[in-house]
């Protein structure tokens, strides 16, 4: 997926006066694209260049940064967080954080498109991670059969916490959730 770049942003000015308007849009697009919740404690929120604009907008306007250089250095930061070739990243957004989810590694959690099973990866849990607002990101890699059996529409595909702590399954994804990762990797193939 192509990182943002500082062409991307707007001026802190012209943020800040049609903050509400984003932050509504966004709220919008995340409840009917990108947001899964499992179970009644965990969220799944998947990341893209629409997401992670907002999320660098927003610190900008916070810490009132408007040198290109130190844009540059939170784009650094911020553009790991997208998706690259095959995968899809999410924020793991937990309700009532407590010591028992720091054991979590990743593998807990699954994406599950029909019998096939796609294991996430603990990207970050990293105290210094905790700025960027969550401190748990997971990835899930899906190479060729994976990506097919999203396109089913006839293959169910939910995502699941198998961990002994937590165990739920997310509702089945609605064909705005699949089209909308799916979009996600057409996008990141394009990046190498």
């Amino acid at each position: 997926m192509p990182p943002l770049t500082l062409d991307d942003l707007l001026p802190l000015e012209e943020y800040a006066a049609r903050r509400h308007e984003f932050f509504a849009a966004l709220g919008r697009y995340q409840d009917h694209y990108r947001r899964v919740r499992i179970g009644p404690q965990l969220t799944l929120l998947f990341e893209n260049r629409q997401t992670l604009w907002f999320r660098v907008q927003e610190i900008l306007r916070i810490s009132r940064l408007s040198e290109p250089a130190r844009v540059q250095q939170e784009l650094d930061v911020y553009n790991w967080l997208l998706p690259g070739r095959n995968q899809l990243k999410a924020a793991l957004l937990l309700a009532g954080e407590s010591e028992a989810w720091r054991e979590a590694r990743g593998h807990e959690f699954v994406f599950e498109l029909g019998d096939h099973p796609v294991p996430a990866r603990l990207v970050t849990c990293r105290p210094e991670d905790r700025a960027i607002g969550t401190a748990h990101w997971v990835e899930f890699t899906l190479e060729k059969d994976a990506r097919n059996l999203l396109a089913n529409p006839r293959i169910p595909a939910r995502f699941a916490s198998h961990w002994a702590h937590y165990q739920h399954n997310s509702a089945p994804l609605g064909e705005e959730v699949r089209q909308s990762l799916l979009d996600d990797l057409k996008l990141s193939d394009r990046d190498g």
